[in-house]
């Protein structure tokens, strides 16, 4: 009996204990999600305090401000001018501030007031870049517009000066077709000479004892006066040159060999033109002899004449 009524004490001793855990269990787990929310609003509250003071908004003001002079900065380089290079270094300090600001929490008055005036003195800054940019954007326009008068200028006087040019080569090219003498009337003839001493024409080669070869000039008053030298070629049947045989150069790598040279005091009027070419001690022999007439270089006419 004592026994049993130990057990029925031990068994309602547990149940207490067991009612006291689960009421300080529901206590202690009921009570942790209020403690996270409370923080929770705590936080919010202190981060909404944080917003609504005065010198963090002044420091997003500021950024703001920063951020909208940057933009103008890289409009101003993309006109790529001369201060490209001063515009890259002004915006590079724009960025610097901007970093410095950042880092900074919970700005001082004293902080706000310096990069106030920091701001201020960058959109200073910027305004006379974006003037200078301006003004040299319409000094270029000016010059460009400049340069292209004086390309106009240039191009007119150049096609002046080729046209000028042109008529002055046609006009030296008509002069010297017109100061040139005008040759005719090339001929030769195999003269035999009588114990008399009277030359007669002949076609026998062995009677032949001189060539006499001729031709005319055409009056012209615009062609140069004065003492002019023509040569003759006489080529035998071999294609040798007869006379005297001799070289002479002209330059332009140009040269003719000749026989002899006939000169006349050419006046402006018309002139007949004579050449002798005398036999050797082997005469002349039958066949067909060619001759050439030039001035200088130039030849001006051909003849021949064959001996029976």
């Amino acid at each position: 009996m004592k026994k049993q009524y130990k057990i029925k004490w031990v068994k309602a001793l547990l149940a207490v204990f067991f009612v006291f855990g689960l009421g300080a269990t529901f206590f202690i787990f009921s009570r942790e999600p209020n403690e996270v929310e409370e923080k929770t609003k705590e936080v919010i509250k202190e981060q909404k305090l944080s917003d609504s003071n005065p010198e963090s908004l002044s420091q997003k003001n500021i950024l703001d401000s920063l951020t909208t002079l940057k933009l103008a900065y890289d409009v101003a380089i993309l006109e790529k001018t001369s201060l490209s290079q001063q515009l890259e270094l002004e915006k590079k300090n724009i960025e610097n501030l901007m970093e410095i600001i950042k880092a900074s929490k919970n700005p001082s008055p004293l902080q706000i007031k310096v990069y106030r005036k920091q701001l201020s003195d960058m959109k200073i800054a910027l305004e006379s870049k974006v003037a200078e940019v301006k003004k040299l954007k319409s000094q270029n326009k000016n010059l460009l517009t400049e340069i292209e008068s004086q390309n106009v200028v240039m191009y007119q006087q150049k096609t002046e000066n080729d046209t000028l040019v042109s008529k002055q080569k046609r006009l030296e090219s008509t002069l010297k077709d017109v100061s040139k003498l005008v040759s005719g009337n090339f001929s030769v003839i195999a003269l035999r000479e009588k114990k008399s001493g009277q030359e007669l024409e002949t076609v026998k080669a062995k009677n032949t004892k001189k060539l006499k070869m001729s031709f005319s000039l055409n009056g012209n008053t615009v062609a140069k006066t004065g003492k002019r030298i023509f040569y003759i070629q006489v080529l035998d049947q071999k294609n040798k040159v007869l006379g005297e045989n001799k070289l002479i150069e002209f330059g332009n790598n140009k040269a003719l060999v000749y026989s002899f040279i006939v000169a006349v005091d050419f006046q402006g009027k018309a002139a007949n033109v004579y050449g002798v070419l005398n036999a050797d001690e082997n005469g002349f022999q039958k066949g067909t002899y060619f001759v050439n007439f030039f001035d200088k270089q130039e030849i001006m006419g051909s003849t021949s004449i064959t001996l029976e």
